[in-house]
């Protein structure tokens, strides 16, 4: 896909993408895009379903966007980090080696 045909998906669909590094110690990198100016909430949870940290909970303006998590004292394992973007809602998973 050339860069111009991605620019133009983006503006049809909200996304998000796999963080990076994965698997990752200490810090990842979420990348997600919004078509539109909406509340977005950025959450991530551990493997029980249980919120760990909330990266991002205001209204963002349309357009390529990217939080950062340092997980701290949080355990190795899997974890899920989800985007509720107005109507859109999606989850991955991701892994935190120590």
């Amino acid at each position: 896909m050339s860069p111009e045909e991605e620019a133009s998906s983006i503006r049809r669909s909200f996304s998000l993408y796999q963080n990076y590094p994965n698997p990752f110690n200490p810090t990842t990198e979420i990348k997600y895009a919004l078509t539109k100016d909406c509340h977005v909430e950025l959450e991530i949870f551990n493997i029980l379903g249980q919120k760990v940290v909330t990266l991002a909970d205001e209204k963002q303006s349309a357009g390529y966007k990217s939080a950062r998590w340092n997980s701290g004292k949080s355990a190795s394992g899997v974890y899920f980090y989800k985007l509720t973007a107005g109507d859109f809602t999606e989850v991955k998973m991701m892994t935190l080696l120590r």
